[in-house]
């Protein structure tokens, strides 16, 4: 007689499991830091194409976000962080991420350029690609610098969203673009220093995995020294002033210090306190960039204070 529990189906996805796809943690950052960059713009945006650009580009980010977990299926399978996901856990298959992820990205771009304009669409267009491709398919596996360059996707929707208004770029989008690439290096490498297992396992050539943790921790030290000039220098145009200028201070002496504390560290010290200070400066990376771009936020709407 047949056993009819030997045949075990997958778990059923539930709606989460698709809203997980998209990476919505990821994706609160993106819409963040886009819709400050649209808020601060010298040009006025009437507050529903305001609200559909931001919402088109947030569908743009979640379409990159499901490309990136469909074709990272294997490497998450690996990783204890990531073994949960929708699709190595069974819950969503593969191609449904695809199509997902495909859908949406059409969805975003061509609704962004019909709302905004379209010099946003084409930036968000060129977005996805980046992070979906040149970052997951290519960046990710082939280099420890992987981070570095990569970074450059989850620092254009300030960009975009600037563009959203103006139609184009300027030097201050450009220093929000700056703000958010130099911060992503030290941020990572923060928790590489403590999950290098996870990218060891999974064959990702982290820099903790290629070079050791003791090269990570100096590159860390340098790109804080790297981030806040232009940090500072954001506060200097004509979307900074004083509230910012004091808040981004505060913020990029702590980061510097939090580099230098990691860096006068050693493995066995890490090791002993199960790498709290790590554990700490990568917290404090969190709030780094949330309270620069709120600080941006409050400067605009207070005006010159």
């Amino acid at each position: 007689m047949t056993d009819i529990n030997a045949y075990e189906t997958a778990p059923e996805a539930q709606f989460g499991d698709y809203v997980a796809l998209l990476k919505p943690r990821v994706m609160s950052l993106v819409v963040f830091t886009a819709f400050v960059g649209l808020f601060v713009a010298p040009i006025d945006v009437h507050p529903f194409i305001a609200f559909c650009s931001v919402l088109f580009i947030a569908l743009g980010g979640g379409a990159s976000g499901a490309l990136n977990m469909w074709y990272d299926r294997d490497i998450d399978a690996v990783m204890n962080r990531t073994q949960s996901r929708p699709i190595p856990s069974g819950r969503v298959e593969g191609g449904e991420a695809l199509g997902l992820g495909l859908v949406l990205s059409v969805i975003s771009v061509m609704m962004l350029g019909l709302v905004a304009n379209w010099f946003a669409a084409a930036f968000l267009a060129f977005t996805i690609f980046f992070y979906a491709v040149v970052y997951t398919v290519w960046l990710k596996r082939w280099t420890p610098q992987n981070i570095v360059i990569g970074g450059a996707a989850g620092a254009f929707p300030p960009m975009i969203g600037w563009a959203c208004a103006t139609g184009g770029i300027s030097l201050e989008s450009l220093l929000m673009f700056a703000l958010v690439f130099f911060w992503t290096p030290p941020h990572f490498w923060a928790l590489a220093l403590f999950m290098k297992e996870d990218y060891h396992k999974a064959g990702v050539p982290m820099l903790t995995v290629t070079h050791g943790r003791p090269v990570a921790r100096r590159h860390i030290f340098a790109y804080t020294l790297v981030l806040a000039p232009f940090a500072l220098w954001l506060g200097l145009t004509s979307i900074g002033g004083p509230l910012y200028m004091a808040v981004a201070v505060v913020l990029n002496a702590a980061f510097i210090h939090g580099g230098w504390r990691i860096l006068r560290r050693s493995e066995d010290q890490a090791v002993a306190d199960g790498y709290a200070v790590e554990k700490q400066v990568f917290k404090l990376s969190l709030y780094y960039l949330f309270l620069h771009f709120l600080a941006l936020l409050l400067q605009s709407w207070m005006g010159g204070w």
